[in-house]
């Protein structure tokens, strides 16, 4: 026996088919179907799987739920159910679900809380006929009629059709058809009716009246099972270099050539710093020849003048 899992109702459309036949179909809508716990017949005494859905603000959520939640290591859910199970499709905690856990083609039962009605007449909650509409009636042409006999038993049977609340109980709709499944955005799209008003949660599983199709997934349909087969997809692809190692050879090899060229601009400035300071030197010392020999020529004028 597998898993059921916890789905959103989010409304009806419809399909066509081949053949142009208008389908009526309902959505439904996996939000992190995860398992939360395991009960064990050691522990519990029956062997089940617990499953959440949707999510909850912690602040809404109560201190051992939230610890109970913190040990599987799952957010807080809005839902919880519990599924039993046979002991060779138990799972792990924390699991999550995908759509693909059902075929296409496949019969499931969906229980939910059927939309309440309020307080309803007979004709309405019991689709009752009604009195005559005719005269002499009076008033009460939507009357549900006698309730009992009259001195035996003296009284009205228990379960008996009369008016009162309509709807909010608990509804199963067997053997409905899924005819698409969505596992991009883990959508069901399920053949006909569901109970339930819309973003309300229901419960699917498997048809109990009809046999389950030999290609649906066991234990379960989850997630982790298709990221490890893209992982193998891609261990079996050829290896390409990375970008990233590309990018840092071509990027080291350029940072080389800029130090390369820096270090030869250096070696020509220090080389054109030289040859400037050695032309300096020539010059000075060349002005230092001029100012002597015009100091000597100074000098030896006023001896002249002197013999003279």
């Amino acid at each position: 026996m597998r898993c059921g899992l916890i789905a959103k109702k989010i409304g009806m459309t419809r399909v066509f088919s081949k053949e142009g036949n208008d389908i009526p179909i309902t959505v439904l809508k996996l939000e992190d179907v995860q398992v939360t716990a395991i009960m064990t017949e050691e522990k519990n005494g029956y062997l089940a799987l617990q499953v959440g859905a949707g999510k909850a603000k912690t602040k809404n959520i109560s201190k051992p739920m939230r610890g109970h939640f913190a040990k599987a290591k799952v957010e807080p859910k809005r839902i919880l159910r519990e599924f039993i199970v046979s002991q060779d499709m138990l799972l792990n905690v924390g699991d999550t679900f995908s759509s693909n856990h059902y075929a296409i083609g496949q019969k499931v039962d969906v229980s939910g809380t059927s939309i309440g009605k309020g307080f309803s007449g007979a004709m309405k909650r019991h689709n009752f006929a009604g009195l005559e509409a005719t005269h002499g009636v009076s008033i009460s042409h939507r009357s549900h009629g006698s309730t009992g006999n009259s001195q035996d038993p003296g009284r009205v049977w228990k379960g008996k059709k009369m008016a009162g609340q309509y709807g909010n109980v608990n509804k199963t709709i067997q053997s409905l058809t899924i005819v698409d499944l969505n596992s991009d955005e883990d959508l069901i799209f399920v053949k006909g009716s569901v109970p339930g008003p819309k973003n309300s949660f229901v419960v699917v599983n498997d048809a109990l009246k009809a046999k389950l199709p030999e290609e649906v997934p066991k234990p379960a349909g989850l997630k982790t099972n298709n990221i490890s087969n893209s992982k193998q997809n891609d261990e079996n692809t050829v290896d390409i270099p990375e970008q990233n190692n590309i990018n840092e050879s071509t990027s080291s090899s350029t940072k080389k050539n800029e130090t390369d060229l820096n270090k030869d601009q250096i070696e020509v400035k220090k080389d054109d710093q030289n040859k400037k300071n050695s032309i300096d030197k020539n010059i000075n010392d060349e002005k230092h020849i001029i100012e002597k020999d015009s100091l000597d020529q100074n000098s030896s004028k006023p001896q002249n003048d002197k013999d003279n």
